[in-house]
């Protein structure tokens, strides 16, 4: 199939605009996780891509049907559309692991000090 970005634009014409606020409230473009041309696929076409991924909307064409099987796990995403909805998917679905520099378990108690620690200057 073509990956021609005009024609699989025709192919995915909605009459609307995709937002997510709840995982982007800024935007695709200003989140830092998606390229330009990610962003202004999800924005442009993201209504009829989340409408065929959640099964709401039937496949109109075979760009509609090779992204219903890329989505459903049977083929690997080949065009820029089909990529930009692979890594919506992956940022809004998969957990993701968050790394701190302050652990859970606590510290059972002061270490016991020796007196070698202390010199005879400390006892003035």
């Amino acid at each position: 199939m073509s990956n021609n970005i005009s024609l699989l634009r025709q192919a995915f014409v909605s009459q609307r605009q995709f937002y997510d606020d709840q995982n982007f409230p800024r935007g695709f473009s200003r989140s830092g996780n998606f390229t330009l041309l990610e962003a202004s696929i999800l924005e442009q076409h993201g209504v009829i891509l989340k409408g065929l991924y959640s099964k709401t909307i039937a496949p109109q064409n075979e760009h509609q049907k090779q992204f219903v099987a890329v989505v459903t796990g049977s083929l690997e995403p080949t065009n820029p559309i089909e990529r930009a909805w692979v890594k919506y998917l992956k940022l809004t679905t998969c957990k993701s692991k968050f790394h701190t520099l302050f652990g859970r378990s606590k510290i059972s108690g002061p270490a016991p000090i020796s007196q070698e620690y202390y010199s005879e200057a400390d006892s003035l």
